[in-house]
C-alpha cells in the first residue's frame, strides 16, 4: 500500500524500486514491470544491472522511491525494520539528497497479515526534512543510514502509537 499515495506526490517523473519476484504475478506483473525499476538479487550480474538501471534513471532526473527496509515491520513494537545500505551508498555516490517520507497509515489500509485486508480510510503521507549527502563519504554511510532511520523512527512514533524507544 505504499505505492498508491506516492504516484501523485510530485509533478516530476517518479519510479519505485521493486523486487523482481513481484513481476511474476499474473496481470499485476505486467503493470508492475512498467511502473517500477526492478532489482533482481539472483546473481551478481543481475544486481549490477539493477544498479545501472537505478543510476540511469537518476541521471535522467527521475526520483526513485527506495524502501530501505526491504519490506515492512511486522510488529507493533517498532515502526521500522533495520535499513539496508544500498540506498545510502547510491545517494552518496551520486550526491543525491534523501527525502524521507512516511507512509503513516499504509498498515491500516492493507495489513501485512493478508492481501484481503484492504480497507478504505485516510492514508497520510508525511515529508520529513530533506537530508543533504554532499558532506558524507562512503566511509560515513552507516552514519547517514542511522540518521535517516532515527528521523523516520521518531516521525512514525509521533503519528502512531508505539512503545517508547
Amino acid at each position: 500500500m505504499d505505492i498508491p499515495p506516492i504516484v501523485q506526490l510530485k509533478h516530476q517523473p517518479i519510479r519505485a524500486l521493486g523486487k523482481f519476484e513481484s513481476s511474476k504475478i499474473p496481470i499485476f506483473g505486467w503493470v508492475y514491470r512498467a511502473a517500477v525499476i526492478m532489482v533482481d538479487r539472483s546473481s551478481p550480474a543481475k544486481r549490477a544491472q539493477s544498479l545501472r538501471n537505478l543510476k540511469a534513471a537518476l541521471h535522467k532526473k527521475v526520483s526513485i522511491f527506495i524502501f530501505p527496509e526491504g519490506t515492512f515491520s511486522m510488529t507493533t513494537e517498532t515502526p521500522l525494520k533495520s535499513f539496508y545500505n544500498g540506498a545510502f551508498k547510491l545517494a552518496i555516490e551520486m550526491n543525491i539528497p534523501i527525502q524521507p517520507i512516511l507512509m503513516v497509515d499504509a498498515v491500516d489500509r492493507m495489513h501485512f497479515d493478508s492481501l484481503f485486508s484492504l480497507t478504505p480510510g485516510k492514508n497520510r503521507v508525511v515529508y520529513l526534512e530533506t537530508i543533504e549527502v554532499a558532506h558524507y563519504t562512503i566511509d560515513q554511510m552507516d552514519q547517514l543510514r542511522d540518521l535517516v532511520y532515527e528521523k523516520m523512527d521518531q516521525g512514525m512514533r509521533r503519528y502512531r502509537k508505539y512503545p517508547k524507544s
